[in-house]
């Protein structure tokens, strides 16, 4: 069967016509509600394109075509160009494989911007996966840097997986949340350090880029400090870190490992927040939550050493993906070394 081009036919005259006259409609009511109805429009327009294409035989320069007359009608819109099209095409495409999951996330779609969704669609494999970034993105008000960060990092595969002992420390609610707070492994991919660094080198990274590391573990962190006090009858301990969860209504307790977990690094944190529950926790606050971060883990030793820990505790491990190899390190001038340097210009500059 020989294609007709789509300029030359009379149904495709007819459908471009009724199709400029939506869009026109769709126009008046921008001012009102731009994304959701455009988004909407992107949808219907997806599913005329995948129709149209499927009957009518217009042939490959079907969209081309469509987006130079479209371009031309409304020479002010960018969304027609021949790339937003197929990005609409796809769209509609990507989601009409599951009518399941298409159902679940109908109007979530059209509730966050157009070219989030097209950042989702483009590197999520499977709807499934798509829709907890969907999820995630109107919840947390993600920009699209922040959800092409988190989908690269692959956020999908780590949240909830920290082994915890929740179930049996926390009421079901409060547990149920907990363990979606949680990930494993968390990605630290924002720090330089060398293979050799130290629980001090790693807290103090983490803590002089605050942003990043909020951003890693989740929405609803507060930073409290770093090696926070605490007076237990004649001496004195610190925290790593202490923060705050705002819908968790908690203090989290972070510690820090650079090496293989061990069983009495639980126990320690056991008796930290049997601490802080007695010394920070208000009346309104759910008992203090405990973040074990370790270099890695042997799986059933950590689940024999949480079993008999009473107090909530999670337990998972972190990467590094900028660690300065020994060869380069031995390169580079210390810290010390610099400080003596600027010292030296400085005394120069004055003479």
């Amino acid at each position: 069967m020989t294609s007709t081009p789509a300029s030359h036919n009379p149904a495709y005259a007819q459908w471009l016509t009724a199709l400029k006259s939506r869009f026109r409609q769709v126009q008046l009511k921008a001012a009102v509600a731009v994304n959701t109805e455009l988004l909407q429009f992107y949808w219907a327009l997806g599913a005329d394109i995948a129709a149209q294409q499927a009957r009518a035989q217009w042939g490959s320069g079907f969209l081309a075509r469509l987006s130079q007359d479209l371009m031309r009608e409304f020479p002010q819109v960018k969304g027609f160009s021949r790339r937003n099209l197929e990005h609409i095409r796809r769209w509609h495409q990507f989601w009409s494989v599951d009518a399941a999951i298409a159902k679940q996330a109908a109007s979530q779609l059209f509730a966050i911007p157009w070219w989030h969704n097209v950042v989702i669609v483009s590197k999520c494999p499977d709807p499934a996966q798509a829709l907890f970034y969907v999820q995630q993105t109107r919840q947390h008000g993600w920009s699209r840097a922040v959800l092409t960060h988190q989908i690269e990092s692959g956020l999908w595969q780590r949240q909830g997986q920290a082994l915890h002992n929740f179930a049996q420390t926390l009421p079901a609610p409060q547990s149920d949340l907990a363990a979606q707070v949680l990930k494993d492994p968390y990605v630290f991919d924002f720090l330089s350090l060398t293979p050799e660094h130290t629980e001090r080198e790693l807290e103090a990274a983490l803590t002089e880029h605050i942003t990043q590391f909020l951003l890693e573990l989740g929405a609803g962190f507060a930073y409290m400090g770093r090696q926070v006090p605490l007076q237990v009858g004649e001496r004195e301990f610190f925290l790593d870190l202490l923060f705050y969860h705002a819908r968790l209504h908690c203090y989290v307790v972070v510690e820090l490992k650079t090496v293989d977990f061990e069983p009495e690094f639980a126990g320690k944190l056991n008796f930290y927040l049997k601490a802080v529950d007695a010394q920070l926790r208000g009346p309104q606050d759910a008992p203090t939550i405990g973040l074990l971060l370790c270099k890695s883990k042997d799986r059933l030793v950590a689940e024999y050493a949480l079993s008999d820990i009473h107090k909530p505790l999670g337990l998972a491990s972190y990467e590094l993906s900028h660690i300065l190899p020994e060869a380069l390190r031995d390169q580079l001038p210390s810290i010390e070394r610099l400080e003596a340097e600027f010292d030296a210009d400085l005394e120069n500059s004055r003479h």
